[in-house]
């Protein structure tokens, strides 16, 4: 991989804010948010993580990668599910600390380990002056059980 990233220490705020320098701004952890949605629909797919390597990665294959916390390692969305990810667009906020990656979800079109299309399948609702999850009518797309 011979991609490099600008060091945005090195750009003043106007530069960061308004340039055309890529300048990723990677947490203490050497991480940076990446939300990610359907380039079709806007839908909301997922939200996860990535350090250099995978947006390296990413952007030199077309096929989008991310930097588990809890592994604590690089993995390739859908190398073991199928369900890969294509890069389509990837843009950043205003101070470039988050990143939103615009994906054609392929495969049988679920992002999330649990075999839904969204990791947003639950919604939150007050009931009886408490929070609780309500499930979304979102179909089921595999059965993680017989896929992981």
């Amino acid at each position: 991989m011979t991609q490099s990233f600008i060091d945005p220490a090195t750009l003043d705020k106007t530069a960061l804010e308004h340039g055309a320098d890529f300048a990723p701004r990677f947490d203490g952890n050497g991480l940076i948010m990446a939300v990610t949605t359907d380039a079709a629909s806007g839908t909301v797919l997922m939200v996860a993580y990535m350090n250099a390597e995978a947006l390296e990665l990413t952007l030199s294959t077309g096929l989008v990668h991310y930097y588990s916390r809890s592994r604590q390692s690089l993995w390739k969305k859908g190398e073991s599910s199928g369900e890969m990810q294509q890069l389509v667009e990837i843009r950043t906020d205003c101070d470039q600390d988050v990143l939103l990656v615009r994906v054609n979800q392929t495969g049988r079109g679920a992002a999330c380990h649990t075999g839904k299309r969204s990791c947003f399948y639950r919604s939150v609702e007050i009931r009886d002056g408490s929070p609780v999850l309500v499930t979304n009518d979102e179909p089921q797309i595999f059965d993680p059980e017989e896929v992981y």
